[in-house]
């Protein structure tokens, strides 16, 4: 078993950064990918990012690329997910999840662990 909590959600101005972080515990997912999703308020749940299980590559959703960095430290059994030039509509609660088949997935049904979420609210 896999459990996963994220932390470091908050209120920034738009154009700022924010920082999340997903710590595992139970087994290490040091071999799993690593993904994070959103949900904004009425809207369906969305891809973010992904790493692969060695760190090697990683894949963005257009909407958030070239601003959002996903990094992983298997060693700290941690995975992050770096926030810069904040948008209003960047505003959902962000989620962290693991799939245990270790390649980079973009749909929500490949992952099999979960974390609670963390709110991230980016003010105009």
């Amino acid at each position: 078993q896999v459990q996963l909590v994220e932390s470091g959600g908050g209120l920034v101005q738009a154009g700022g950064s924010l920082r999340l972080s997903c710590a595992g515990s139970g087994r290490t997912f040091s071999n799993y990918a690593m993904g994070w999703f959103r949900q904004a308020p009425g809207k369906e749940r969305e891809f973010v990012a992904s790493i692969s299980w060695t760190g090697g590559s990683t894949y963005y959703a257009d909407s958030v690329k070239g601003r959002f960095t996903i990094l992983r430290d298997n060693a700290k059994n941690t995975v992050s997910l770096q926030m810069n030039s904040l948008k209003p509509e960047d505003t959902a609660v962000y989620y962290c999840a693991a799939n245990t088949g270790g390649t980079i997935r973009t749909m929500s049904y490949h992952y099999d662990y979960w974390g609670q979420g963390t709110q991230v609210t980016v003010s105009s």
